[in-house]
């Protein structure tokens, strides 16, 4: 007879979301790599050419909220269920596209993907549904690891697909997305969550105190701001990075700069699960903030190649402790009753400001500088770090 697993370990079902969460963020990835490309070549004027990437992300942040709420009211699984759909229309969407030179089809192919998208990411979420809360760290830093499968996978998988004999140029890098999303679909079928919806009767909660309930609000903002946050600050520097090395370096040595960056936002994962038991969510956020800290002052010294890889692993290694330290606050701390609207919520300011650091790099390179946008997020991440300190210190 087999014995059941220790509480304390990490669910085979967590398993299966890492291998999906993968797959969500390898199809992010090939979108980054050819919609500005594709987008360029297909659009009426030079200047569309990054609207459908800009409204893959406006899909993102509209969807975010409304697929939480549909979470709430019929479960997580029909959701992704759904989200895998709109990623094989996307893929088709995008073939089509790429097949009859249609921007009219690639508009509705990135469209489709930030639906997909906005589902997807919520897969760390779901990694802690009904699961202990010593194991909630190392079960939701796990499925952010995923992003090693997607940094290691989707740039030469973009690659290889983008000119193949007998099919358009970029064809194959938008039907690939259809076998994805078939390979989600089949984890899907496999997995089996913890919880689901909200049981129709929920079991009223305790009072508690007027000065409990600010207290709790604070802490869930502050899960909220630290991770939005990160995703601004992440985005900015990366950006800006790759502007600034096409003038000190190779564009071989400045996709290697990248890929360790990217390397840097996910491989700490295996290990920011245990930092988060040991040493606490507040410890390891407050380091998050400082190390984003640290990749500003590395970008305030001498513009060489050297420097900007120094920043660029830095930031990914703040990203990845503030990130999944404030998706765990938010996971440990939230009333179950509400825990879809603030999840809702934080994922719908992570691509708020995920957006805004993907548009506002060229303009503030071009109007503070390279030293003067680094200068600015210096007070930032202070104020950060000291927030966090204050407010988990009760």
């Amino acid at each position: 007879m087999a014995t059941p697993a220790p509480a304390s370990r990490v669910p085979a079902a967590t398993w299966l979301l890492v291998a999906a969460q993968a797959i969500n963020l390898t199809c992010a990835v090939i979108s980054v790599t050819v919609a500005a490309v594709l987008g360029a070549q297909l659009a009426p004027s030079p200047a569309w050419g990054t609207v459908p990437y800009g409204l893959q992300f406006a899909a993102l942040m509209a969807c975010t909220y409304p697929a939480s709420m549909l979470m709430r009211r019929f479960g997580r699984r029909p959701v992704f269920g759904g989200g895998a759909v709109m990623l094989a229309a996307s893929g088709a969407c995008g073939y089509l596209a790429a097949s009859h030179a249609s921007f009219a089809w690639l508009v509705a192919a990135h469209v489709l993907l930030g639906v997909f998208l906005s589902c997807a990411n919520f897969y760390r979420f779901a990694a802690v549904d009904g699961v202990p809360a010593e194991v909630k760290p190392r079960a939701l830093s796990l499925v952010v690891a995923g992003g090693v499968v997607a940094a290691l996978v989707g740039p030469p998988l973009a690659s290889t697909l983008r000119v193949v004999p007998g099919f358009a140029d970029f064809a194959l890098c938008y039907a690939v997305l259809v076998a994805l999303a078939l390979a989600t679909g089949g984890l899907l079928v496999a997995w089996r969550p913890a919880t689901d919806a909200l049981p129709a009767a929920a079991p009223p909660p305790a009072p508690t105190s007027a000065a409990a309930d600010r207290h709790t609000r604070r802490v869930l903002l502050t899960a909220v701001v630290v991770s939005a946050g990160a995703f601004l600050m992440m985005n900015l520097v990366m950006v800006q990075a790759s502007l600034v090395m096409r003038g000190i370096c190779s564009f071989d040595a400045a996709s290697r700069a990248i890929q360790a960056h990217v390397l840097a936002m996910f491989l700490p994962s295996f290990a920011t699960g245990p930092l988060l038991a040991r040493l606490g969510v507040r410890r390891v956020l407050v380091a998050g903030c400082l190390l984003m800290f640290g990749a500003a002052v590395a970008g305030l010294q001498t513009l060489a190649y050297d420097h900007v890889v120094v920043l660029l692993v830095l930031a990914g290694l703040g990203w990845n402790f503030a990130f999944v330290g404030g998706s765990t606050l938010l996971a440990q701390r939230v009333p179950d009753a509400q825990r879809h609207r603030w999840q809702g919520l934080s994922d719908t300011a992570v691509a708020a400001c995920a957006t805004l650091g993907a548009f506002l790099p060229a303009p503030m390179l071009a109007g503070w500088g390279w030293n003067g946008t680094n200068v600015a997020l210096l007070p930032l991440c202070i104020a950060g770090a000291l927030w966090c300190g204050w407010v988990l210190s009760a």
